[in-house]
């Protein structure tokens, strides 16, 4: 029952007028008392579902193959009987171009017109529509990485809350990985740099916390890249990164940016001369490796992980790449952070689902979330509503070595520090 993104429209006024015809015909509307399901969007053979991704934004930079994973792990669902009984109507992501205002829009189409149960994933770095699919009471899963992902009833991160409120813990994989990497942490500097955007701001203030709790020094932690155009000139801030560290470079750079971003930046730090090491928390995506220049760009950059690796051998990774096989028609796709993030983010829409039992409603869902925990995912042990505060606290590192990704850190779970 999955469709193609570029039906969305035609079914969508589809579903309209058959929405309307039955509401005549029993004088209820879905989501009344008395519609089938007692719940927007749930009937009694189907859950519908959609998804708001950043397909397109003006740097470039694209999350489209969210859709694909979450397509994925829908279609697995479905082939398996559905979630009690009931197959999963995923009516594809809505693109949002990294733009607040339609990231709002977005979210108000799929539950004003398409009227979804649940929105799986939301992956965006924008997320103004979280207080409406809050208000409105949808259930919504997408990569945690947002203050928006942190406090709310209805809004689940799929590795929990990684940007939380005081109060709350931070996941230590980063610091804690790097350290391992450098042979400890204790005299050793890292540089921390990010967007001049409240994301990036956010995320500055976490991660010079998280390094420092780790035993670093936290030589430089700017939030000063413009967040809306690629920088053509990196050498004002190649050189405060580089005399950062008492007039020194430090012991490494942490960027908390996007792969256009980053590209420009680390090829600049190489050309200085840097030697340390680099680190991103995106850039894991075979497809970058295609042009020669980004290939250089990222060579010897460790990045961030908060799930398995794409080369470990746990048998759930099999499954998830099998599972991608099916959705992309047999064809082996190179694999990404965005397809994981889809995937994961509907496989913990589907394990709360099946859960809430036979009658589902938005009720009989969050009921089932207050006491939702299982083991030995792709990305640790979850549990709710701990992940509504605090992370899973899972992640790995790996490296890219010679046009391959290899493990420089294994997954495993650390245990999270209090957020100050």
């Amino acid at each position: 029952m999955l469709r193609p993104i570029r039906t969305l429209a035609a079914a969508a006024a589809a579903l309209a007028l058959v929405s309307a015809c039955n509401s005549a015909s029993d004088g209820t509307r879905p989501g009344e008392p008395g519609a089938s399901g007692n719940s927007r969007g749930v009937t009694a053979d189907s859950i519908k579902v959609g998804g708001i991704v950043s397909m397109t934004t003006a740097s470039g930079y694209s999350k489209k193959d969210t859709d694909l994973g979450a397509k994925a792990r829908y279609l697995r669902a479905n082939a398996e009987g559905g979630v009690n009984g009931r197959k999963i109507d995923y009516l594809g992501a809505e693109d949002d171009g990294q733009d607040p205002a339609k990231n709002l829009a977005a979210a108000r189409k799929l539950v004003q017109q398409d009227e979804v149960f649940a929105v799986s994933p939301m992956s965006s770095v924008t997320f103004s529509g979280a207080d409406f699919l809050e208000q409105e009471k949808v259930p919504t899963f997408g990569w945690g990485t947002l203050p928006s992902f942190c406090g709310p009833k209805y809004i689940y991160g799929f590795n929990g809350c990684l940007v939380p409120s005081p109060g709350g813990t931070l996941n230590q994989t980063w610091p804690e990985g790097i350290a391992q990497i450098l042979g400890g942490a204790q005299g050793r500097s890292v540089a921390v740099i990010a967007n001049d955007s409240d994301a990036g701001k956010f995320g500055i203030r976490t991660f010079q916390q998280g390094f420092t709790s780790a035993g670093f020094t936290v030589s430089y932690a700017k939030a000063s890249v413009p967040g809306t155009a690629v920088p053509n000139d990196w050498s004002a801030y190649v050189k405060e990164i580089m005399e950062s560290n008492g007039g020194k470079a430090p012991d490494a750079v942490v960027s908390v940016m996007q792969t256009p971003n980053n590209i420009g930046l680390f090829t600049a730090l190489k050309r200085s001369g840097y030697k340390g090491l680099i680190s991103d928390p995106t850039d894991y995506d075979p497809g970058l490796l295609a042009k020669d220049a980004t290939k250089q760009a990222l060579d010897g950059v460790h990045v961030l992980l908060q799930f398995q690796p794409f080369e470990s051998a746990d048998p759930q990774m099999d499954r998830f790449k099998a599972d991608i096989r099916a959705a992309a028609g047999g064809q082996d796709v190179p694999l990404n952070m965005h397809i994981l993030t889809g995937y994961m983010s509907a496989d913990l829409f589907v394990s709360i689902a099946k859960k809430a039992g036979k009658d589902l409603t938005v009720e009989s869902f969050q009921a089932a979330a207050q006491g939702f925990s299982d083991t030995g995912t792709l990305v640790g042990d979850r549990a709710e509503p701990k992940g509504q505060k605090d992370s899973f606290g899972c992640g790995a590192l790996v490296q890219l070595k010679n046009g391959a990704y290899e493990v420089s850190v294994p997954f495993r779970c650390y245990e999270p520090i209090p957020f100050k």
